[in-house]
């Protein structure tokens, strides 16, 4: 055996323990983003030199501003979402392009919305997955050219969903992200019906946080 092809079985061995250990037996539960997840090579998406530890169950840095989510994080999103076959979906925070490939293995589409264009570089050297287009943009501002979408998935936590990317739902669309609310991370899922948007939360597990979501501040008049 070749020291290649001993370090592929080494990350074999831990993607299928990550299957096995963190997806199974915490709520990850649509077989196929088990099944995605356990094929795609989460290792190619990180850092080279970060990439023995990219099946731990914890976030990974990318650089001084940027993290992965635990693979836990990114499952928990992706099922909520429930996405099919035949839905295009937006992933917002794309980082390298790890959960948009993923996303690919189980949408029609899939547009990676980075803003970070070191990422983006990054990302455009790991993506091969036809289905993926990778965008550059203001992660705030969500990619309303290729809109309306069927799913969007924000990777991160973020402390409101802006109106702009709201409206690029398409009608019963579903949107999965990360919520902070009062120092307090939550997974939430909004759906967009013809009453408006609301958000439910579905965990209370915390995820890395997207830069540019802040809830605008308010100003009181002091008595």
């Amino acid at each position: 055996m070749t020291d290649t092809t001993r370090a592929q079985t080494d990350f074999d061995a831990m993607r299928h323990a990550m299957v096995v250990s963190q997806l199974r037996t915490s709520a990850v539960s649509d077989p196929r983003v088990v099944d995605a997840m356990g094929t795609v090579r989460r290792e190619d998406f990180v850092p080279p030199a970060h990439a023995m530890l990219a099946y731990r169950d914890a976030s990974l840095s990318l650089n001084d501003m940027r993290a992965i989510n635990a693979p836990l994080i990114t499952g928990r999103l992706l099922v909520a979402a429930e996405i099919v076959a035949t839905d295009r979906v937006l992933l917002i925070g794309a980082a390298l392009g790890y959960a948009a490939t993923v996303a690919a293995r189980l949408a029609a589409s899939v547009v990676a919305l980075e803003e970070d264009s070191a990422l983006v570089a990054g990302a455009r050297a790991a993506i091969t997955d036809p289905k993926v287009t990778l965008v550059e943009g203001p992660l705030s501002q969500g990619w309303a050219a290729d809109a309306p979408y069927d799913a969007i998935v924000i990777d991160g936590a973020i402390e409101t969903v802006p109106d702009a990317i709201i409206a690029q739902l398409a009608a019963g669309g579903r949107l999965a992200t990360g919520l902070v609310d009062r120092g307090v991370t939550r997974l939430s899922l909004g759906r967009k019906t013809e009453g408006g948007f609301g958000l439910i939360d579905f965990a209370d597990l915390d995820c890395v946080t997207l830069p540019g979501f802040a809830r605008p501040k308010t100003f009181q008049f002091a008595r």
